[in-house]
């Protein structure tokens, strides 16, 4: 009788913990009952369980707890077309939060990786109508935040999910590899083009300035020569007319000093040999100190 009672206590232990759950804070719970969501009697709406302890009927009730709190879908870059028929990498992200416990389970059940699925679906979609509306210069030059307002507007019909979209941003808008190669290639020629041209212009023009110098160059030598030469003329000239003067006023001593300059440069080396006669007039001031014969 008395293992009789432990065993009735024990089940009772049993049945009355399966009876409690715990919702954890940021999560929320939703009750299947006979693989049916549990909705309330009255107003039919779908019975939401907070973070909490609550109580359930044990063995019937399966508990599905969800997270409540809003997620972040950050996938991989998409290719997109615009109205031009260009293609783009488009690099963006969702976020999103349950709305309606019962649809989205439903819908997924319950399982995230298969609600973002088709939540990035739904998304592409609105995005690629936006994308596919305007030009490369209309979403880069400033419409961005209203191609990404309407992309979530148009994404709204992921209400059937039970899914509401709070944000939907683009975080970088890319050109596909090739297609940025072969941009890349075309700058680079229009830039050697252009660099060609800037060298072409540069090295005309300091030919310009070069003959232009050279023209100066030779103009200003040709004056310098010019003046050197009349200075010159004119310096021989005063010279001329001084030895003139200077003659004139004393010929006899001029001829004196001309004829010790003449002896001062025929015997300044000693390996010179000349050879005279003693009678000439070159030896006169050396044989008579007037310089008589």
């Amino acid at each position: 009788m008395k293992n009789f009672i432990l065993v009735i206590i024990a089940a009772l232990v049993v049945l009355g913990l399966s009876a409690i759950f715990v919702v954890e804070e940021g999560n929320k719970s939703i009750v299947i009952q006979f693989g049916k969501v549990q909705r309330d009697a009255d107003s039919g709406e779908t019975v939401v369980f907070e973070p909490g302890i609550h109580f359930k009927l044990p063995f019937f009730d399966k508990i599905k707890t969800l997270d409540a709190r809003i997620q972040t879908l950050d996938d991989a870059p998409d290719r997109f077309v615009t109205a031009e028929k260009k293609d783009l990498i488009v690099d963006s992200y969702v976020k999103w939060r349950i709305q309606d416990f019962a649809t989205y389970y439903l819908a997924t059940g319950g399982f995230k990786d298969q609600a973002e699925a088709l939540l990035k679906q739904k998304v592409n979609n609105g995005l690629r109508t936006e994308f596919g509306s305007r030009t490369i210069t209309e979403i880069v030059s400033g419409e961005r935040s209203e191609l990404m307002a309407k992309a979530m507007q148009a994404s709204q019909s992921a209400g059937d999910l039970g899914i509401e979209i709070v944000d939907v941003r683009v975080k970088q808008i890319n050109l596909p590899l090739e297609i940025s190669n072969s941009i890349f290639q075309r700058m680079r020629a229009e830039r050697s083009a252009v660099a060609k041209e800037h060298r072409s212009q540069g090295q005309e023009q300091a030919e310009i300035i070069k003959a232009n110098i050279d023209k100066t160059v030779t103009v200003m030598l040709a004056d310098a020569e010019r003046n050197a030469r009349k200075v010159r003329g004119e310096g021989d000239a005063n010279a001329a007319e001084i030895y003139a003067n200077t003659y004139n006023k004393n010929p006899e001593f001029y001829s004196f000093l001309r004829s010790m300059d003449a002896y001062k440069k025929s015997f300044s080396t000693k390996q010179d040999v000349l050879v005279l006669d003693p009678s000439s007039d070159f030896f006169r001031y050396m044989k008579d100190i007037n310089g008589k014969h």
